[in-house]
């Protein structure tokens, strides 16, 4: 039994994201095309590649999640180059909601999920956007307010064309520790000092954030509340 499932206590949230239905409690920053062709979330850019950033995207949930938790959701690549990320723990730096009114709007494009006025951790898991990043695949971890590298590993995913269906990512949050896994192989680990890249991350949103003209298909989300200490 591996870290990720032995941590493992309730399942707090679960969503297939397998039809239009079940995206109530998500909400889009930028412009993006949503479809469920087998039955799983396909995103993909609703803008020209060629607008760069303002061709990009992020859908949230708009729920607000614990601290302390394991995250695990289903992916697919279809299409690439391109990029694929997961924010979480995302909330407003001074400690508000990230759907607070009072925060500035967000369109999708990077620096204002980086330099604005939330904090987050970002998680790019499926890396094919640059000539070097295509030819050396790696995982990124980065923690915002700011663009710190806290964590880097190696991508197991195959590239779209070689992909076998869908593969397991698996996201454990547990006080200052991250780790991130596919299908079981566990890629990174970080752990927070808390000091040199600001503090601690609390509880707050997760999203999905992709860069055209990438297209992915997601499906099976779910969040689970961690065990106590034995």
């Amino acid at each position: 039994m591996s870290c990720f499932e032995r941590t493992r206590s309730a399942l707090i949230y679960e969503n297939p994201l397998s039809s239009s239905e079940a995206m109530g409690e998500f909400v889009l920053e930028g412009k993006a095309l949503a479809s469920f062709p087998e039955g799983a979330l396909r995103l993909e850019n609703a803008e020209s590649a060629a607008l760069g950033q303002k061709a990009n995207y992020v859908l949230w949930c708009r729920r607000a999640f614990p601290a302390d938790l394991l995250l695990e959701i289903d992916f697919r690549p279809v299409r690439e180059p391109g990029l694929a990320m997961l924010f979480f723990s995302a909330g407003g730096r001074e400690g508000q909601e990230l759907f607070d009114p009072a925060l500035a709007p967000r369109t999708g494009e990077y620096i204002q999920y980086h330099h604005g006025d939330i904090n987050a951790f970002h998680l790019s898991f499926f890396r094919r956007k640059e000539k070097d990043e295509r030819s050396f695949h790696t995982c990124n971890l980065r923690k915002s307010y700011g663009f710190h590298l806290v964590a880097q590993g190696a991508d197991p995913i195959p590239d779209a064309a070689d992909a076998d269906g869908f593969y397991t990512l698996s996201l454990l949050k547990q006080g200052p520790d991250v780790r991130f896994a596919v299908n079981g192989l566990e890629v990174l680990s970080f752990h927070d000092d808390g000091r040199q890249y600001g503090p601690l991350l609390g509880g707050g949103c997760i999203g999905l954030r992709q860069l055209a003209p990438m297209i992915g298909e997601y499906a099976n989300l779910r969040v689970y509340s961690l065990r106590g200490p034995d």
